[in-house]
């Protein structure tokens, strides 16, 4: 999703904490959901030293970085995420963005992944924005992830939307301190923003491009409608807010549980951690927190899954015709109505038609891209814009390998071996003589897995342990979730099937569905 550069501005160091250092069919359903206890872990995993909430830690501690952080690597790194480099699709940017949509020829070499629809890259990079930002830490430069701070709570608990609340956050909230703020960009919805354009949320990453800022303002009208509903059964208004967001947020993480991860790790892999316990995310006794491995390596996967180009929505063109445009395009740079998909802007055309990247059964619906070792050209030129930092590379996947570097993460192999899981030799990278071949960044080997031993669809044994281990572990570390609260709870805002509750179903509580719209 797809997640998102962060800042990287240089700061002084804080103090902290010493830290001692199955593949499914994909098929998205409710889970069976079993005991919580862990499996005890191996002593090589043991963290000894609780990692704080607000920092960053490591999920392997005891294993080594991919590389020594030299010069000669470093160029390796960066060779590999240029422009028309190894991990380049080479989409073809002369044709128009609706031919890399319906010509199969023109993405040829950037196949689609027929199992996901388009939205679920973003809603990864909601999902993202919600539990992590690094504000500090410097790329390709060694960091001890427990002294860089954490802006967004490790939880699934939309503070991303909330931000400290109505009584810390005011300036997001309606004037009786309930409602959220929402807008109008002349045709629907939008973020509400200052005269700069500028959106005025809890997290400035969720106005990055119109995906992201159509999933926020879609969150905020779902829980305006919310409270109209608890207000209409009588609740007293004290109780309104809290209520609201509890549900709002109950009925987001069953979509984590029981429709994204299942999509993105399998459904059998869901199962197993749900019934037979975390072995390698395993905080407790301490809180739950980030791990690098995590954060700077296998939750980029959604960064494959981006397309270069989709369609925004329907009616957006003048004559109600459709709106193309690509993710990012430079030549959009400082355009009052920018012709690409970056976010920062208003204009009646910028909205959504949620039925290109969700299943409403019309048969419009498109998909992502796979999950492999390609990624669409637009991405190895961001606008600075999209960058937190506002600071160079503009390739995004040079600072994914730079990242490597700054968390001194482990390769991917060594994860492997650790787990149980295939160690894959990946003989593209022995050109650069610095034994990537063997000791591959874990993010190209997250991506490379998914493609080799999942066809693409989703992630491998590698990536899916991580990221199924850490999404279901901040929920069950979390007082305030269901999983915590109420494991047994189900859905109760309005579905088209009962029981359940997916993102097709928010969007249409939300209002902001094809039908709500018109068409």
């Amino acid at each position: 999703m797809t997640q998102t550069p962060r800042s990287e501005r240089r700061t002084p160091k804080v103090s902290r904490r010493s830290v001692i250092t199955s593949l499914g069919a994909g098929t998205a359903g409710a889970v069976a959901l079993g005991p919580r206890g862990a499996l005890a872990a191996p002593p090589e995993t043991l963290v000894v030293a609780a990692t704080p909430a607000d920092r960053f830690g490591r999920m392997f501690p005891n294993l080594p970085p991919f590389v020594p952080a030299d010069d000669r690597r470093r160029a390796a790194l960066i060779d590999m995420g240029k422009v028309g480099g190894l991990l380049d699709a080479k989409d073809d940017l002369t044709r128009p963005p609706v031919e890399l949509i319906t010509d199969p020829a023109a993405f040829a070499n950037n196949p689609d992944n027929p199992g996901m629809t388009a939205g679920m890259t973003f809603l990864g990079q909601f999902l993202d924005h919600d539990m992590t930002f690094d504000t500090t830490s410097v790329l390709g430069v060694p960091t001890p992830p427990e002294s860089t701070q954490n802006v967004r709570t490790p939880a699934l608990d939309l503070d991303s939307v909330y931000g400290g609340g109505p009584a810390a956050s005011p300036n997001l909230y309606q004037a009786d301190r309930v409602k959220l703020r929402i807008e109008s960009g002349g045709r629907f919805e939008d973020l509400p923003r200052n005269s700069d354009g500028s959106a005025i949320i809890a997290d400035p990453r969720n106005d990055e491009n119109l995906v992201i800022a159509g999933l926020q303002a879609a969150m905020i009208l779902t829980h305006n409608r919310v409270v109209d509903d608890l207000r209409a059964q009588g609740v007293p208004a004290a109780n309104q807010f809290a209520q609201a967001r509890r549900l709002v947020t109950w009925h987001y993480q069953w979509i984590i549980v029981n429709e994204f991860l299942p999509l993105t790790i399998g459904q059998d892999l869901v199962r197993q951690i749900l019934n037979s316990g975390r072995r390698w995310y395993r905080p407790e006794p301490g809180p739950a927190f980030i791990p690098v491995e995590f954060q700077g390596a296998c939750y980029r996967f959604g960064h494959s899954q981006v397309r270069p180009s989709y369609r925004v929505n329907f009616q957006g063109n003048p004559g109600n015709t459709q709106f193309f445009a690509f993710i990012f395009d430079p030549a959009a740079e400082g355009q009052a109505d920018p012709e690409d998909m970056r976010g920062g802007a208003r204009a009646p055309r910028r909205f959504i038609g949620w039925q290109t990247f969700f299943d409403f059964g019309d048969g419009v619906v498109r998909n992502n891209k796979l999950i492999d070792r390609k990624i669409s050209t637009p991405l190895f030129r961001l606008p600075l814009g999209a960058i937190a930092s506002g600071d160079p590379p503009i390739s995004l996947p040079q600072r994914n390998l730079l990242r490597q570097v700054t968390w001194s993460i482990p390769a991917g192999q060594r994860i492997a071996q650790t787990i149980g899981a295939p160690m894959l030799h990946l003989p593209e990278l022995a050109g650069y003589g610095v034994a990537l071949e063997n000791q591959t960044p874990l993010w190209y080997y997250t991506l490379a897995e998914a493609e080799i031993l999942a066809g693409g669809r989703r992630l491998g044994p590698v990536g899916g342990t991580v990221v199924g281990e850490v999404f279901i572990g901040l929920l069950q570390l979390d007082p305030n979730s269901y999983l915590a609260v109420a494991p047994t709870w189900k859905p109760t805002l309005p579905s088209q099937a009962a029981g359940t509750f997916r993102m097709t179903d928010l969007l249409r509580y939300a209002r902001v569905d094809p039908v709500s719209r018109g068409g």
